[in-house]
């Protein structure tokens, strides 16, 4: 948020150098709720903290200040969407390691205190009747923001309206129902995007506006919608119609996609995370910014160069990745398929969002001549995603491009070959990006940012909120409405195809067959839709909502995880024996590198109170109007 820092920053200036009727009228060095509310910059002030909702790793879609797995990864990681690398981290719902929560675990009202304070002050000072619409919509937009994550962990939630002291009984009263909760969040949203007014000029362009606002309600509604349909609550068509709504308004405002600059395919889907900056880019509504030499920077790509790197994926998430002729591996027409047996057949002739999140195989020597850090190897097979990613000709840091291949770490050592595993009995295996399943997660690594051990210099802004997921929104909005058509398709999904240079969703070619390997619980359309959502937003953290919201949180997380198809002469580990599920004891010599039990045949698996978060004990103990949700007693 550079335009808010530093509008900030300039804030701060002025009142330290303001006039001594300034400082009379306006104590700043210790002001009071009666004093501190008085200018419109007063107020700006006082919500910016609030911009620190999008770096809260409470709300699992946060954008990373820090180790990417603590953040965005997570929820996909929980959603096992994705794994990570150590040989003791299964997913936690799978293996029901989640602990009982004593404290935190989300229950924090903190923001909205804040917020409450500056509502109830809203009268005061001296701003006109479309200056305090306008702060109270900022500050609506901020609590609902809050309030929907409090009831996508816990469901019913207390409601509250008002600056809170230790004697208001609102402090101790029970858990509001769902649907109370939420109807207040849409009222107070709609509110907002009817008032917020343009304030651009004052408060910079890249802070909350109306566009913001509309994203929040096509997010909202969806997963609201969703979860009422498939949790059977009922009441959910108004949240569908507001979801369709906003999404349409954004979709019209923002009608390109960002295509990128350093050419790969789908470079502009990898590129929203890797840009040196989002102002100006198609299709971005909000973003964070990061600068070198400040406290605005972040360790996203310098983590992704090295050792301590641990997001991997599993083969079942690698097979969700359609062929670029638009069908599923397992359809009986698809010809592009190659198979899993070596790593280049499996990548070959996928959806490039697959090169773009997770890195393709290669091997180079290690012998300066095509590059100042290796050469090309006489088998031109070793080359083919050199070639579609584009060639590391720099090997330096800072580099020179986006995701080039080969790889290196942040000191420039280049690596040899990819898949480069943990436990590798290759010469050519490195410590630095590595990992066990043979699918390193790299949504984050580019060459052109300065990456120096143990040093957060990285820059590259990321995105908060972007047409790629509220067309994604609208797609699955209108099925769930009954309205989906090849029209719909095209506006939204073929729209992200296109990008990717994927055939077209053709609707009137899916059938039940269409993929035999999906769940066959879901219409083959919805599968698809939902797919795509998997797919194009993989990485950002939105799995485990998404399976929680759509009661399917069983079929995704209690799938076992598994690595590549190797020789085991390439690990000192072991392979799966899938008959058993087990680590192989039987000598094989190739098959599927084994990662993780099959929890299910183990006796654990996910257990339906993990839809709803646990209420802290502690706040229980502290106020005993409070209940608790299904299986956490």
């Amino acid at each position: 948020m550079k335009n808010i820092c530093l509008v900030l920053a300039l804030v701060l200036v002025i009142m330290g150098s303001c006039s001594k009727d300034y400082l009379e009228k306006y104590p700043i060095t210790s002001p009071t709720e009666s004093t501190a509310f008085q200018t419109y910059d007063n107020f700006k002030s006082y919500l910016y903290p609030c911009y620190g909702m999008f770096t809260d790793a409470t709300i699992l879609t946060s954008v990373t200040n820090g180790f990417p797995q603590n953040a965005q990864y997570r929820g996909d990681y929980y959603a096992n969407y994705l794994t990570f690398k150590g040989t003791s981290q299964q997913n936690p719902y799978a293996w029901q390691t989640i602990e009982d929560a004593v404290s935190g675990n989300g229950w924090n009202f903190s923001y909205i205190r804040r917020i409450n304070i500056m509502l109830d002050h809203i009268g005061d000072g001296s701003l006109s009747v479309e200056e305090r619409n306008h702060w109270k919509a900022v500050g609506y937009f901020f609590y609902c923001y809050w309030y929907m994550e409090l009831v996508n962990h816990f469901g019913n939630v207390p409601w509250v309206n008002t600056t809170l002291g230790t004697s208001s009984e609102q402090a101790y009263g029970p858990r509001v129902d769902r649907l109370v909760v939420t109807d207040s969040i849409l009222a107070r949203l709609k509110w907002a995007e009817e008032n917020i007014g343009d304030f651009s000029a004052q408060d910079g362009a890249n802070t909350i506006n109306k566009n913001c606002i509309l994203a929040v309600i096509s997010r909202f509604t969806l997963r609201e919608a969703t979860w009422r349909k498939y949790h059977n609550l009922g009441d959910y068509n108004n949240y569908l119609q507001e979801c369709a709504s906003a999404s349409k308004q954004l979709m019209a405002l923002y009608p390109t996609l960002y295509t990128g600059t350093d050419g790969s395919p789908a470079s502009g889907y990898g590129e929203m995370w890797t840009t040196e900056s989002l102002d100006g880019i198609p299709g971005v509504i909000l973003y964070k910014e990061y600068f070198a030499n400040t406290n605005y920077y972040c360790n996203s790509s310098y983590i992704e160069h090295t050792s301590s790197h641990n997001v991997e994926m599993p083969q079942h998430t690698v097979d969700m990745y359609l062929t670029k002729n638009g069908l599923p591996i397992h359809n009986a027409a698809n010809t592009q398929y190659a198979g899993d047996k070596t790593p280049y057949a499996t990548f070959r002739n996928r959806d490039p969002r697959l090169y773009q999140t997770v890195m393709p195989p290669f091997r180079v020597s290690s012998t300066p001549g095509d590059a100042p850090g290796w050469s090309y190897t006489s088998d031109p097979g070793d080359r083919e995603y050199i070639d579609i990613m584009g060639p590391n000709l720099s090997c330096s840091n800072p580099g020179i491009g986006m995701k080039r291949l080969p790889s290196q770490n942040w000191s420039a050592t280049v690596l040899g070959a990819v898949p480069n595993f943990a436990d590798g009995t290759s010469s050519a295996t490195k410590a630095f990006v590595s990992c066990r399943s043979g699918y390193y997660v790299w949504k984050y690594y580019d060459q052109w940012e300065t990456s120096f051990n143990n040093s957060a210099l990285n820059t590259s802004d990321k995105p908060i909120f972007k047409i790629d997921e509220v067309l994604l929104n609208y797609a699955e909005c209108m099925w769930e409405m009954g309205q989906f058509t090849q029209a719909i398709a095209d506006e939204t999904i073929n729209k992200l195809r296109d990008r990717a240079s994927v055939a077209h969703m053709t609707l009137a070619s899916i059938g039940a067959d269409f993929d035999p390997a999906r769940d066959q619980s879901i219409d083959p359309i919805l599968w698809e839709i939902r797919r795509e959502r998997m797919i194009e937003l993989m990485g950002e953290g939105f799995g485990f909502d998404d399976i929680r919201r759509w009661d399917k949180a069983a079929w995704y997380v209690n799938r076992q995880d598994y690595g590549m198809w190797i020789n085991k002469s390439e690990i000192t580990g072991s392979l799966l024996n899938t008959s058993t599920s087990q680590a192989d004891n039987t000598g094989m010599t190739q098959g599927y590198r084994f990662l993780f039990n099959d929890p299910v045949k183990s006796g654990k698996g996910w257990l339906d109170k993990y839809y709803l978060y646990q209420v802290p004990t502690n706040e229980i103990a502290l106020n005993p109007a409070l209940d608790q949700n299904p299986g956490w007693d």
